[in-house]
């Protein structure tokens, strides 16, 4: 694929260039002017006056936060082998981090450059150390000269700087369109991509940016591209449909591989690459790709917090913070994929692991608009609304810490975990869920008893989702034995039933918001698989009581959800089958109905009635977004409360002889699930 070369027009110039008065290019972080005249070259901004007030009142409240974070009391630990609690992951006290901080250092050198130019690190048993017990220059604990406020704004300065320079880009179709996809619906939850230096480096070929690397973002972003007419011609045209990039993107990366030269943006390929595959069912590719960026960040020592072991290596404001993120995008898509495909987890905290910081919040400010999602025709528009993505992918990660714990120690299929380890799971991780949710930013919260009348953005209700996601897989154990012969006794069972069956409700009453404002068409797999698991719920009461008209309802809202979804991730198959062979067994089943169809729910009014399979794109105009589901007409959301679950007494005896279903979904078939562009 031939290179994107945007015309760079910057509204910044460097000091040396503003004095002589010639055009400054604008090159971070040193101009090409500067360089060739081996000049100091520094860009000095001119913020507004209230620009630097919103500044400082952002800097109070995150060291407010900071502080509110320090003094929380630490979870208890669940075993030998458990990640850091939350709360004390990575303390203001060095003490708090690690009580043998010198211990710690005797047994690590540091990060250094190694013969091929690339930063990595070598433990004292490798061709690259001799044993020693003296420590080598650089290694002992580091402390910044710079305070945290000085070192946020450089990196927010500079941020806003790129977004300008990015603003009068020419970036040619459909490349701009598929950008703008990734940065709307992708990014602002997972992280993968650091947007100031990927777009920088875009323009001047920096390390933050390869052509392999826009490759896969742009395959990644194909799904969503073809929703919109004029970019599905262009790569139906020139593109192949957009198969092209896949296939640049794999034997690009592959041949980065081979050659030995491995790279940050090398690690944001594969995580794309693997997020793609498992979409769409390829799970030995995903797996293989998601593995292979783990091991990279281990290579590269990402996994290291390197502003406290940065050996005899220099690194930037923007080094450290890419490296940051980069460690928790990664353990956050490890508990994900893990999840999905019923493994262990790879990648676990340590006392010398990156921060849960993020200095760069300038994307907690921006303007979120879903992109691409309004139609021709339509009248109503999404009003203005602040993205608080680094906001949302911090409580995220924060709460992937939490969820770690479970799949090690209620799910790890290596270990065959016991009903004691698992209650013991439970008993630890249930207040750190609580806690999580207590300090969660009011912004960020979902209330299903009061939606607003149109969803927040995607990635706010996809971390709302997998909250009650992770809340039902920390329960469901209890409901199927694991619960039993304990000292709570039956009326405890029962609350775990009520915890279980009220996340349930409240996943497909937030995802039936999502999809009335958006459509489903920009449903993530994410949002996918927390309805499997809200169905695996309404099917153990199905199982149980099977005259349950109303978990029957719930039942077949998920499975109409899915049987739409698996269209654009072909992995769902395997969901759907799951769920219809346990209908099945107990002799009902269940006639998905085609599109053109009525849904088989009365409509409390006849003019909100909607297709059964999802929510069709529109071609009339409308002021709202879609009519719900027939199914919340009247609105279930008007009873949560434990009185609205009350069931016939032998649902919980009944529901203790099963076995649910399994978190995992594997024994995928490649050849069921193979895409046309994969």
């Amino acid at each position: 694929m031939s290179s994107v070369k945007a015309t760079k027009k910057s509204a910044f110039s460097c000091e040396p260039c503003r004095r002589r008065k010639v055009k400054c290019g604008g090159e971070q972080p040193v101009c090409h002017r500067c360089a060739a005249r081996n000049d100091d070259c520094v860009y000095k901004l001119n913020p507004t006056l209230s620009y630097t007030q919103r500044l400082e009142e952002r800097i109070k409240e995150l060291e407010e936060q900071l502080a509110i974070v320090a003094k929380s009391p630490a979870s208890a630990a669940a075993s030998s082998h458990s990640s850091p609690p939350v709360g004390a992951a990575h303390d203001a006290s060095s003490s708090a981090r690690c009580p043998d901080e010198h211990g710690v250092t005797r047994g690590f050198r540091g990060l250094k450059i190694d013969d091929r130019g690339g930063i990595t690190y070598h433990g004292t048993t490798s061709f690259f150390n001799l044993p020693s017990d003296r420590l080598p220059v650089g290694s002992e604990y580091m402390t910044s000269n710079d305070s945290n406020v000085q070192r946020r704004e450089r990196l927010v300065n500079n941020a806003w700087q790129q977004r300008a320079l990015e603003n009068l880009s020419d970036i040619p179709e459909p490349f701009q369109y598929l950008l703008n996809v990734h940065w709307c619906w992708i990014n602002p939850l997972f992280g993968f991509l650091y947007r100031p230096a990927f777009t920088r480096d875009m323009q001047s070929l920096g390390p933050y940016y390869s052509h392999t690397l826009l490759n896969a973002v742009i395959s990644h972003s194909i799904r969503w591209g073809q929703n919109d007419p004029s970019t599905k011609r262009l790569l139906d045209e020139s593109y192949d449909g957009g198969a092209v990039f896949a296939k640049h993107a794999r034997s690009m990366v592959f041949d980065e591989l081979s050659r030995g030269i491995c790279t940050i943006p090398t690690i944001q390929t594969l995580l794309l690459l693997s997020a793609q595959e498992c979409s769409l069912g390829n799970t030995t590719q995903a797996w293989t790709y998601s593995g292979i960026a783990f091991r990279l960040i281990d290579h590269l020592g990402i996994c290291v917090d390197a502003q406290r072991y940065p050996g005899s290596l220099p690194l930037s404001d923007e080094d450290l913070e890419i490296r940051h993120r980069i460690f928790w995008s990664c353990y956050f898509w490890d508990k994900l994929i893990s999840l999905y495909l019923g493994r262990s987890p790879s990648i676990q905290q340590t006392s010398i692991s990156p921060p849960q910081i993020v200095f760069d919040d300038s994307a907690e400010e921006d303007i979120w608009v879903p992109f691409g999602a309004q139609q021709v025709g339509v009248t109503w528009k999404y009003p203005p609304t602040t993205a608080h993505s680094a906001s949302c992918f911090m409580s995220m990660c924060r709460l992937s810490v939490i969820f770690n714990e479970i799949l090690i120690h209620m799910y790890d299929p290596l270990s065959q975990n016991t009903d004691a380890e698992v209650q013991d799971c439970l008993r630890a991780q249930e207040p750190a869920f609580q806690q999580w949710w207590d300090q969660l930013a009011p912004h960020l919260k979902l209330d299903p008893l009061a939606l607003p009348a149109m969803a927040p953005p995607s990635h706010i209700v996809t971390m709302n989702c997998l909250y009650h996601t992770f809340k039902i897989l920390l329960y469901r154990p209890m409901l199927t034995g694991r619960g039993r012969g304990t000292e709570e006794g039956s009326a405890q069972i029962k609350s775990y039933l009520v915890e279980c069956v009220t996340s349930a409700t409240a996943i497909i009453t937030i995802f039936d918001l999502f999809c009335r404002t958006f459509t489903m068409n920009y449903c993530v797999l994410s949002l996918a698989y927390s309805v499997y698991i809200a169905a695996s719920i309404f099917l153990l009461q199905v199982q149980a009581t099977p005259d349950a008209q109303q978990a029957m309802r719930k039942l077949s809202y998920c499975i109409q959800c899915l049987d739409q979804v698996k269209n654009f991730s072909p992995v769902i198959n395997s969901a759907l089958n799951l769920l219809t062979r346990e209908l099945a067994a107990i002799g009902m089943g269940l006639d998905t109905p085609s599109p053109r169809q009525p849904g088989p729910y009365p409509a409390s009014r006849p003019e909100m009635s909607m297709p059964a399979s999802g929510y069709p794109h529109s071609e009339e105009p409308r002021q709202m977004p879609l009519p719900s589901h027939p199914l919340f007409q009247p609105a279930l959301n008007h009873n949560f409360g434990p009185e609205s679950m009350a069931m016939h007494p032998g649902v919980f005896e009944a529901m203790s002889t099963l076995e649910p279903l399994s978190v995992r979904v594997a024994a995928i078939h490649e050849s069921e699930n193979q895409s046309t562009f994969g």
